[in-house]
């Protein structure tokens, strides 16, 4: 046992090795169809010859962390693990086309289960990017698949890249970014690190959106131009990236499943619809969520804890791992709220037994349980807090769910003071308020403009008047979507990132409005131009009605108190 793994085990709370000898051949080829050859390293516990295959197909190279957490470490369970480089990265030959990994993974699968040293038994793992290739492999590995450890990830990353309808700017060029400089080699990487986000920052506020892979990297790159371009959900391009039709399948093979998301993770929404399409199909995957943002070590831990709990009961004798499971065959998910919420057991997801509870917006920017009263003016307008977006001077994101950056729970001090957000506070709870479960919006909206998007967020604000971000979401709209009702206002849903969170007796619950959060999402521009190409900035003046022929509020999912 390296000195490395020794330390992580500590780190990750995992029980003691099986083996501490483990062999690593390396740079392994292994042919696709078309005739890209793929490489990959074979971590292989001492004495074993012929057993189970743990599978990880990687962008980002086989060494350092990847190989340490999702190799090694997996072998010293007494696990052979293959780590691949995916098509275009670190040794394998082909061009990288993200996401696009259906072909290479059947093909893997095969090559893997035709060598005399795989008994026919398969388990997957990883995070994120890693996720995604389990979701692409997972039909073709019928019934050898047993174990998916899936962490922070989807069955498909075409609707985070365009979260609410808008774009996931800087998701999407943060990881264009990377990628660049992990292909450009240990210089551009040292470059990258050294310079900090300040050339990223810059190409973020770029506009029109289609230079801005070009002010990041230097050059246009191809990927993050089809990105642009396909807007359409129905879309060729995405139809071939999207692996959620798979789900079921994984479902009915009986494979055991373990699924980690994060409050706070880019993935989350999505990753919690794979969880509900696996429960319809049947399925009873394992679930572990906490106040996590995307690969934060602690999640990560957990995640890996739960998957070689998994493992055990998947591809080896069911007598070693289970203990370290936040989870079991009773209460298959497992949740921790922020906010010193504590850890629910729970017997599904959403919770059984949660109840929704709707927080008004009041014209005094109060925030109430009460539905508003009907205030109407001498000409039967009903007021409203006017909020103006303009595109010119975005309103800012102040953390949340991204990939790089400051993300998760922030102070948001400085952005409730700008003119072009809307807040609506509670009074002080008298009780604790835990939320657990979906969360959603519903604004009514009185604007001339056609073009605009409306942001929502719920803050925890504790008793020396601190607010911090809870959850959010952001949806776009376009005209005739939704439909003006009769009087000329819009009703627009907003559905929020599910949330676990307590907030405290003697805090305050508060609301934002306003129209962006940039450059988390890409700044609507007002004028209807195609995403790639928009420059013209037009201002969004708009109305959020609060009255009580328009409730506007905030519904959350709420445990029972005690």
């Amino acid at each position: 046992m390296s000195l490395a793994t020794a330390v992580l085990r500590r780190a990750l709370h995992l029980p003691p090795p099986r083996t501490t000898r483990v062999t690593v051949d390396r740079d392994i080829a292994v042919p696709m169809p078309d005739g890209a050859v793929l490489r990959h390293d074979h971590h292989r516990p001492a004495g074993v010859h012929r057993g189970p295959v743990v599978l990880v197909r990687s962008p980002y190279g086989r060494a350092g962390w990847v190989g340490t957490v999702f190799g090694r470490l997996v072998a010293e369970r007494g696990l052979q693990v293959i780590v691949q480089s995916v098509r275009g990265t670190a040794g394998s030959g082909g061009e990288l086309s993200p996401f696009d990994e259906g072909a290479d993974g059947r093909a893997t699968v095969a090559w893997v289960l035709d060598q005399p040293w795989c008994d026919g038994r398969l388990g997957t793992l990883g995070p994120s990017y890693l996720g995604l290739t389990q979701w692409a492999l997972a039909p073709a590995a019928g019934g050898a698949l047993r174990a998916m450890g899936l962490l922070v990830t989807a069955a498909s990353f075409r609707d985070q890249t365009y979260a609410g309808g808008s774009f996931s700017l800087d998701n999407a060029l943060s990881w264009t970014s990377m990628m660049r400089a992990m292909a450009a080699g240990p210089v551009a990487r040292t470059a990258r690190l050294l310079g900090g986000r300040g050339t990223l920052h810059r190409a973020l506020d770029a506009l029109p959106l289609g230079g801005g892979d070009t002010a990041a990297t230097g050059g246009e790159v191809d990927w993050y131009q089809h990105w642009l371009r396909e807007t359409d959900p129905a879309s060729a391009y995405w139809a071939r990236r999207d692996y959620t039709a798979g789900v079921a399948e994984v479902a009915r093979a009986g494979v055991d499943v373990t699924m980690l998301g994060g409050w706070q993770d880019i993935f989350l929404p999505w990753q919690l619809a794979d969880h509900a399409a696996l429960r319809a199909a049947g399925a009873r995957p394992r679930l572990v969520v906490g106040p996590w943002v995307h690969t934060s070590p602690p999640g990560t831990a957990a995640g890996i804890r739960e998957a070689l709990a998994a493992f055990d009961r998947a591809l080896g004798d069911g007598s070693g791992d289970a203990a370290v499971a936040a989870t079991s065959d009773d209460v298959p998910v497992a949740v921790t709220l922020s906010g010193g919420g504590g850890t629910r057991h729970l017997a599904d997801w959403p919770p059984p037994g949660a109840a929704t509870r709707t927080w008004y917006l009041r014209a005094d920017h109060t925030l109430t349980t009460e539905a508003p009263p009907d205030r109407a003016d001498a000409g039967g307008r009903q007021a409203g807090t006017s909020v103006v977006y303009d595109p010119a001077h975005p309103t800012p994101a102040v953390g949340g769910p991204i990939l790089d950056g400051r993300s998760g729970p922030r102070d948001q001090a400085a952005l409730e003071a700008r003119a072009d957000v809307a807040v609506f506070t509670s009074a002080v709870l008298e009780q604790d308020v835990d939320a657990l479960g979906p969360v959603s919006a519903t604004v009514h909206l009185r604007a001339e403009v056609e073009h605009l998007d409306v942001f929502v967020r719920v803050c925890d604000v504790d008793p020396a008047g601190r607010s911090v971000n809870v959850t959010d979401g952001l949806v776009r709209l376009a005209p005739g979507a939704p439909a003006r009702a009769g009087d000329g206002t819009r009703a627009v849903t907003v559905e929020l990132w599910p949330t676990g969170h307590r907030f405290a007796a003697g805090h305050r619950l508060r609301v934002q409005v306003s129209g962006g959060a940039h450059p988390r999402y890409a700044r609507n521009t007002g004028s209807g131009e195609a995403l790639g190409e928009a420059s013209t900035l037009v201002r969004q003046p708009r109305d959020v009605l609060h009255d009580a022929a328009h409730p506007t509020g905030v519904t959350l999912a709420v445990l029972p108190a005690g």
